[in-house]
């Protein structure tokens, strides 16, 4: 009698090594040496999915264990959806593979709608056009939901949203403006122009949110705007572990309190907490602090992360 156990095993590393050649860019070799097997038999399952049309552009195999790691964290925080995916040894290549993922969530999420699409900034996003294949109501629109920083590329708010409304094909409207003002006071001056007010206003209406997160590492992005950077140590002391959306949040999901979060030209976390529909898209286990707290928080009501980051939200306290 065959063991249905021994059965979904096979499948499930079937799906695996799929996965990792096709969608996640690792060699035979590497494949072998992650999944403890030989690269005779990692060249024999590829072929093997080859011939039975396991895999087209996707991978149609299940990934049981991702599957049953993104339902458990979406119990565990409340949210409407999570994803997970595979971890891959090379970081530009985990951002990717997180980034396509919440690409296809986006895109099932805007399918045929008549609906304000608000687009965060960073490395991960950028890459989420690339499965946004989806065809929303041509009154559809794209807002980036932060003002710039005056160093990136590929990565800043501006690119990631007008990439989003090219790949939609719909109109894009721009925060801008800096992601951080000098002061409290010189943000209040700035929001004195009635454009700019006009579209931070529409950051808020808009229907879905797509966001990511950051850590505060030295060589972070963020890190490097001089603003942050003089205030930098301030910040840690008041317990920052990360920055969403411009805004520092301690370990619970609470905004620290420090001029600069006062200073911020973006959609507010609270704010996005209101949208029918949100996204954080984020992985890498130095940024699990922050988007733990994110979820603490109830910013969002979606989840794309990598197994690494889902294991310890799991591990770790709610």
């Amino acid at each position: 009698m065959d063991d249905p156990t021994e059965d979904l095993t096979e499948q499930l590393e079937r799906a695996r090594v799929a996965w990792f050649y096709f969608m996640g860019g690792l060699t035979q070799q590497e494949i072998a040496a992650r999944m403890n097997m030989t690269r005779l038999r990692v060249n024999k399952i590829i072929g093997q999915v080859r011939e039975d049309g396991a895999v087209r552009i996707d991978v149609t195999l299940p990934l049981t264990d991702c599957i049953a790691l993104a339902e458990a964290v979406t119990a565990r925080y409340g949210l409407a959806e999570a994803v997970v995916v595979p971890d891959v040894p090379d970081y530009l290549e985990q951002k990717r593979v997180i980034g396509e993922a919440a690409g296809a969530m986006a895109g099932a999420l805007v399918e045929g709608r008549d609906l304000g699409i608000g687009v965060a900034t960073g490395r991960t996003l950028s890459f989420a056009v690339r499965r946004l294949h989806a065809k929303p109501h041509p009154d559809s629109w794209v807002v980036g939901l932060t003002g710039g920083v005056t160093r990136s590329s590929g990565t800043n708010t501006f690119e990631v949203a007008t990439s989003f409304a090219r790949g939609l094909g719909v109109e894009c409207h721009y925060l801008t403006a800096p992601l951080y003002c000098a002061s409290p006071e010189s943000r209040e001056t700035l929001l004195l122009i009635d454009e700019l007010t006009d579209v931070l206003a529409r950051t808020e209406i808009a229907d879905l949110g797509i966001t990511s997160c950051g850590s505060l590492a030295e060589d972070a992005t963020l890190t490097q705007i001089r603003v942050v950077k003089d205030h930098l140590d301030d910040v840690l002391k008041r317990g920052a572990v990360g920055e969403f959306l411009g805004c520092f949040l301690d370990a619970q999901g609470r905004p620290v309190d420090h001029f600069l979060n006062e200073s911020i030209i973006a959609l507010s976390p609270d704010k996005l907490k209101l949208k029918p529909m949100s996204m954080l898209v984020s992985g890498g286990i130095e940024k699990v602090q922050i988007i733990r707290a994110i979820l603490r928080g109830g910013y969002v009501n979606r989840l794309v992360t990598n197994e690494a980051v889902a294991r310890a939200l799991m591990a770790g306290p709610r």
